[in-house]
């Protein structure tokens, strides 16, 4: 997988390309084309109108097949807005971009420099070089929302305004999930802005219509019903998880957006920890827009992305509550899933870890790292401090590094490494997180290392912390 800095470009292979920008965002996307001009009305997907030839853009996923778009199309511009229209992106995780090939397979990963002023912000771009298609990455915006978009594609676009009187309907949802960030450096130099070629095309009338309040019944009987019908072991309700997603539910209604992180700085799991309830496995549901737990759950089941939460078969206690914003009528919901942590669930955690970490070892001809126990203590002792005290670095506060933890822990290995990542929220994804990252990758394939500790914990801003200490 690569990870691009503004600027950056990569050649895609050919067939469908699955591109996300999960968050609090609206994706939508212009088909252009060399000169930069739209060519009419269906070149703007977006939440209204959600496809066009080549294009489908679904909740958070745009799905692009470059063959099939409009004749003398050669670029589609990803552009992301906050789902609250006017709100700054600052006030808002930053936008990443995840593209993926027809099988799942990672290809590209891009986090732009943190926006300021910009409400509106072109990502990425993909277009036509030769007899191929490339990715660049761009993360350049407008302070002054769709009026900028509008005068550099030459779109026509009507803002929001007051609702009309006629029978509301829901608005579409929105969610967003947490990024997985394996620890990486990274220089993110200025990118030119691009240089675009007014057109003259009209685009479609950008509506959120407003909806009723939610009723708050039956969520649990629809779930296990689904659950069951796909195989999965029930849920319960655990009032700590209830209690969390009531308190997370309640900050993003107060910031009027949605998000992992509240306004008052306090992550969705860090609530959920400070409940008492310490977890294994964890997954959120983070929407606006539905006015039922039907229409909730509804929602939910509609994308494989987030029908795989729902019925994950770790989850054994779920939460939900909804606190409706009085200033907008927009409703927040929030679902907690997750599984308690116990001694026996994080040593197989562990496990499959060394396990998977092993088998990618014997594929490049090397030979098994064995446990060390002392290893694995210091692993997991710096993923655990990574939560507490809110960092993420291979360096602790105070100023230790790998080899210093395991030194003072008295290990007597001669050669340290070690791998962190956050956010993943299975071994498996952690370690295929890990070998798409060359840094990464090259600790697990090192020859020299014999000895592994693998170290997890759930919790901080980003839910999970995973630690590999190897040792020679």
């Amino acid at each position: 997988m690569s990870e691009l800095v503004p600027g950056g470009n990569v050649p895609l292979p050919g067939g469908m390309l699955t591109v996300r920008v999960p968050g609090p965002f609206d994706v939508s996307a212009l088909v252009t084309d060399d000169s930069g001009r739209v060519g009419g009305d269906g070149d703007f997907v977006f939440y209204n109108q959600p496809t066009a030839p080549g294009a489908r853009l679904r909740g958070d996923t745009l799905t692009l097949d470059p063959a099939g778009l409009r004749a003398g199309a050669t670029r589609v511009t990803v552009v992301v807005s906050a789902a609250d229209p006017g709100t700054p992106l600052a006030r808002l995780p930053v936008p990443t971009l995840h593209v993926t090939d027809p099988r799942g397979r990672p290809l590209v990963r891009f986090a732009p420099p943190s926006p300021r002023q910009e409400t509106v912000l072109l990502l990425a771009e993909v277009y036509r070089r030769g007899g191929g298609w490339k990715l660049r990455a761009l993360g350049q915006g407008y302070a002054d929302g769709l009026a900028g978009l509008a005068r550099d594609f030459g779109v026509d676009v009507v803002e929001e305004g007051p609702a009309p009187p006629s029978p509301p309907t829901a608005p579409p949802p929105a969610a967003t999930t947490s990024a997985a960030r394996p620890t990486a450096t990274a220089v993110r130099p200025s990118a030119p802005a691009p240089s675009r070629t007014p057109a003259s095309a009209s685009a479609p009338t950008l509506v959120r219509p407003s909806g009723p309040s939610p009723e708050p019944d039956g969520f649990l009987a629809l779930v296990n019903r689904d659950r069951a019908a796909a195989g999965c072991t029930p849920v319960a309700v655990d009032t700590r998880l209830a209690a969390a997603a009531r308190a997370h539910a309640a900050a993003m209604a107060a910031a009027g957006r949605l998000g992992t992180e509240g306004a008052d700085g306090v992550s969705l799991h860090q609530r959920l920890t400070a409940t008492g309830y310490q977890y294994l496995a964890v997954g959120e549901h983070l929407v606006s827009g539905p006015r039922t737990p039907a229409e909730f759950v509804a929602y939910c089941l509609r994308a494989d992305r987030t029908r795989r939460v729902l019925r994950d078969p770790a989850f054994t206690h779920t939460g939900l509550a909804h606190v409706r914003d009085g200033r907008t009528g927009d409703t927040y919901w929030t679902a907690l899933w997750a599984s308690p942590l116990t001694p026996a669930g994080l040593a197989r955690t562990e496990a499959d870890v060394v396990h998977l970490t092993n088998g990618e070892r014997a594929r490049a001809g090397l030979r098994p790292l064995g446990v060390d126990p002392l290893l694995a203590t210091v692993a997991r002792a710096h993923s655990a401090d990574m939560v507490a005290r809110r960092f993420y670095s291979h360096t602790s506060p105070e100023g230790s590094r790998p080899w210093d933890r395991a030194a003072a822990a008295g290990s007597t290995r001669r050669t340290i490494g070690e791998n962190i990542a956050c956010g993943q929220r299975s071994p498996a994804e952690v370690v295929e997180d890990w070998m798409n990252s060359p840094g990464h990758r090259a600790n697990i394939l090192k020859p020299d290392f014999t000895h592994i500790g693998v170290g997890f914990a759930g919790g901080g801003p980003a839910g999970t912390y995973w630690t590999q200490l190897f040792g020679a």
